[in-house]
């Protein structure tokens, strides 16, 4: 064998051997019974690397998934993990068997592989075997060696092999451990199969499919644990996990982490843990270990559901025939009217998941001392109805009593909603509608042509129906009229109308009211069924006669004299005072105290300036109203403008100036010569006002004294009037009445005879006043004619013949009663016409001399002034009558 292949050849002694003649020799193969040998080598080899490469890719499965059992008890095992450790068990059986059986079985199958496999183990062997092989190969004809030499040495080497041993030439085996480990592996996974066969199970699940969706099993199981948890922001929170029914293993405690907060733990209380948090703000994880589950949470601190905006749908009761309404409920708090149902709505900041109010809960609020217990309250509760966005309560009914609705509510991540989140609803009873009247006094007096202007104002809660006045009259003695009684509607409203005002011109003569007490109130009807009309505070006109009238007019010209004689003293006092200053030197008028009074005086002038100014307008008002009358003769009202013009005067020119140097005087820039100057000024200015003022006086004191005279006149034609009242009266019933005693007379005629002998008294008293009243204006005027009619009056025996008028009404004596009472009616106009012609020829002071333009110039202006107001009144009547019939009921009147 040639030295370059390494082998040594071998000493072997042989005969010399002959060649043999031939061209083509036969090879010499290698004795049988190495042969055996070797094929007995070769069959240990490849049973021993075959045993280790099933043993090898046997344990690689088992410790590949013994690996994820071992590791799933303590962490869930993340896919990529369980691919890996699959890959590398399998590649065991994958990889590394196949290549060991290349390498030992079909890289071991020929004589020369076996023979070199052994020459590792037994050098010397080896090669003699590698060479014996190789020479059974040889081509002689290219040799020396003859084959009875070769086939003596294989003899040789194979006797030397018959007396070894191959087998140790066999490489390392490990095959029993690996089937030891195999068995070892496999007596584990039966434990594990047979002792936590679920958890076997799901491991080999895990471990065969690394990347399905297979969860870890655990001996812990928890039920239904959240993945993620949204929690109160900055609220201190609770985390309560459950043990599933099925769980193996009950640990008594366990603990959970917050981020890299310290760990809280949870002893088992009953079938869960309950952990407990601090508040949180930023999101996070907890992870949770109870016994081998571990579990982890995504935790999100976000806001509590709150309400955005609530607003409540009203629905009216059906009496108002209001539509539905929306409110905003921002206050937390709805009134609303009883009766009517509310629809609740609330906008929350996230949607709901669950929401539900009540039950209700009563007002306990005591009630007040007298009022009565309210009706027995019912509490409601209920769902809501969740929309997008919205949840709204069922329609709530309105009762009596004030009532709080609780809500609660869940929205879709978990979160409960503040649980004082509750709406306060305060009932409110349908109140009486109010009506006022505005732009007239209380009382008022007028003449039955003038026209009374005023506002009607009425307010409801819930809509004013219509308002409009009524009036009531009564009869204050005057004959031949009868009370009125009527209404009118002024304006019509609305179930939404909250206010209603209309004016309301009011003419007595336009609806046919004479003379008499009326009593005017307006009205106001909101739609409560039953309630009725609500009245406002009643105002009492007085529609006067002419005479009356006159009368009322007298009254106020006494006052307003009084107030003008008053301001007269006050000025005469201050004109005193001022001329005990003009006596002081100019140096001392500009010391501090006498300018200080100079200010006073200064400041009682003005004050004097304002009240003569309002004076001045009330005389002229009362100027307007006595040319009304056509029963004050045109003297009595030329002397009352006279009066009228003088004041004005005062007011606007003359004491001003007294107040301006006064004033003047003061003015720290005067010298003292100057200061002397304007105070004598001043005292000249305040004596011309002074006349002016007692001229002022003069001529309404004669205005006056006309004024009274002439109600003499209309005192006496009011009697006269009042007697032929009491005769037509009797005259109208005489024919069922006349000759019957008063126990036998109609109820009708008795209480015309009681109204005829209420009047009879009353006129009887006005007479006995009216002689008093003569008597003392003869003593103040000394004029005649009023000491003749008082003569006359006392010398007729009137008082006694008046009473027994009265005696006679009582016995139902008509016929004697009539004769009376026109008797004394005709005298009592005899003495007006008398008293009368005297104050038209001059006897009442002041005329019978020859008319002078002036006069003719008053007289004309007081004509037009008096049609101007007959065409007001008349206008103003028109528009009454207007609105009356316009307004006009069936029972409107009964006059």
């Amino acid at each position: 064998m040639p030295a370059s292949e390494g082998y040594c050849p071998a000493t072997i002694s042989v005969a010399p051997i002959m060649p043999l003649p031939s061209d083509n020799p036969t090879p010499t193969p290698i004795p049988e019974s190495l042969r055996r040998q070797l094929d007995d080598f070769r069959r240990q080899l490849w049973r021993i690397k075959i045993t280790e490469a099933i043993t090898a890719g046997l344990l690689g499965l088992l410790v590949s998934f013994l690996l994820v059992f071992g590791l799933d008890r303590f962490w869930p095992t993340p896919s990529l993990v369980r691919l890996a450790i699959l890959l590398f068990g399998t590649s065991l059986f994958v990889v590394f068997a196949p290549y060991w059986l290349r390498r030992w079985v079909w890289g071991h199958r020929r004589e020369a592989q076996i023979a070199r496999l052994i020459a590792r183990r037994q050098p010397g062997l080896g090669d003699r075997l590698l060479g014996v092989i190789e020479l059974q190969d040889q081509d002689e004809s290219a040799e020396s060696l003859s084959p009875r030499l070769r086939a003596a040495a294989m003899e040789a080497v194979a006797a030397e092999a018959a007396s070894r041993k191959l087998g140790e030439a066999l490489p390392p085996s490990r095959h029993r451990r690996w089937s030891f480990a195999v068995m070892a592996s496999l007596a584990l996974a039966a434990a594990v199969f047979s002792l936590a066969p679920r958890a076997g199970l799901n491991a080999l699940r895990r471990w065969i499919m690394p990347l399905g969706d297979t969860p870890r099993y655990t001996f812990t199981v928890l039920d239904h644990p959240p993945e993620s948890l949204a929690v109160p922001f900055g609220e201190a929170f609770e985390l309560k996990l459950t043990l599933s029914p099925d769980s193996e293993h009950r640990p008594s405690s366990g603990e959970a982490r917050y981020g890299h907060q310290p760990a809280v733990s949870a002893n088992l209380g009953g079938n869960s843990y309950l952990f407990s948090f601090p508040g949180q703000q930023d999101p996070g994880v907890v992870e949770c270990k109870i016994g081998d589950a571990i579990h982890r949470i995504a935790v999100t601190p976000v806001q509590r559901p709150s309400a955005e905006s609530v607003t409540a749908l009203i629905h009216y009761p059906a009496y108002l025939h209001l539509p539905p309404k929306s409110i905003d409920l921002r206050t937390g708090v709805l009134s609303t009217v009883q009766g009517g149902t509310v629809d609740i709505a609330i906008q929350t900041t996230r949607p709901l998941r669950e929401a539900e109010f009540g039950p209700t809960i009563p007002d306990t609020s005591p009630a007040a001392e007298g009022t009565p217990a309210p009706p027995p309250f019912h509490a409601v509760h209920g769902s809501l109805t969740l929309q997008v966005g919205k949840a709204s309560t069922p329609p709530i009914t309105i009762g009596s009593t004030p009532f709080q609705i609780p809500f609660h509510w869940t929205d879709q991540l978990g979160l409960q909603g503040d649980a004082g989140f509750r709406l306060r609803v305060d009932p409110l009873p349908d109140q009486a509608p109010t009506v006022y009247l505005q732009g007239v006094d209380r009382q008022k007096a007028l003449l039955p042509e003038e026209t009374l202007e005023f506002e009607v104002f009425s307010e409801d809660d819930f809509g004013v129906n219509e308002c409009g006045i009524e009036w009531q009259g009564e009869l204050t003695g005057t004959r031949g009229s009868t009370a009125a009684k009527g209404e009118m509607q002024l304006a019509a409203g609305g179930p939404e109308t909250r206010r209603l005002s209309h004016g309301a011109p009011f003419s007595p003569a336009a609806i046919g009211i004479g003379p008499q007490k009326l009593t005017l109130r307006a009205y106001a009807e909101d739609y409560l069924p039953g309630r009725g009309r609500v009245y406002s505070e009643a105002v009492t006109l007085y529609i006067l006669t002419l005479d009356e009238h006159a009368q009322m007019l007298k009254s106020r010209f006494d006052r307003l004299l009084g107030e003008l004689e008053d301001l007269a003293r006050r000025e005469r006092n201050q004109f005193e005072e001022n001329q005990r200053l003009e006596r002081l030197d100019g140096s001392e008028l500009q010391k501090d105290q006498n300018q200080s009074r100079l200010k006073s005086q200064q400041s009682a002038e003005n004050d004097n300036v304002h009240r003569m100014d309002e004076m001045s307008k009330n005389m002229e008002q009362l100027f307007k109203d006595a040319a009304r009358n056509k029963d004050i003769d045109k003297d009595t009202l030329r002397k009352m403008a006279d009066s009228m013009k003088s004041m004005k005067e005062l007011a606007a020119q003359d004491m001003p100036k007294v107040e301006g140097k006064l004033s003047d005087s003061q003015d720290q820039r005067n010298t003292s010569e100057q200061a002397k100057q304007d105070m004598q000024d001043a005292v000249k200015e305040q004596q011309k006002v002074l006349d002016k003022m007692q001229e002022a006086i003069d001529k309404a004191n004669e205005a006056n004294r006309r004024f009274e005279a002439g109600t003499f006149v209309n005192r006496l034609k009011k009697a006269a009037g009042e007697e032929s009242g009491i005769a037509s009266g009797l005259i109208e019933g005489f024919n069922r009445s006349g000759g019957l005693s008063f126990a036998e007379l109609d109820p009708s005629d008795i209480h015309r005879l009681e109204e005829s002998h209420k009047q009879q008294t009353a006129t009887a008293s006005d007479l006995r006043w009216l002689q008093e009243d003569l008597g003392h204006y003869f003593t103040r005027t000394n004029k005649e004619i009023f000491k003749q009619i008082l003569d006359e009056m006392q010398a007729s025996k009137i008082d006694l013949g008046l009473d027994e008028v009265t005696r006679m009404l009582t016995l139902n004596h008509s016929a004697k009663s009539i004769t009376s009472t026109r008797s004394w009616a005709d005298q009592l106009n005899a003495w007006a016409k008398k008293l009368e012609g005297d104050m038209q020829s001059g006897g009442g002071g002041g005329g019978g001399q020859s008319p002078n333009p002036e006069d003719e110039d008053f007289e004309f202006n007081l004509r037009v002034m008096r049609l101007i107001q007959q065409q007001q009144d008349l206008r103003s009547r028109t528009r009454a009558l207007e609105e009356f019939h316009r307004a006009i009921k069936p029972q409107t009147s009964t006059r």
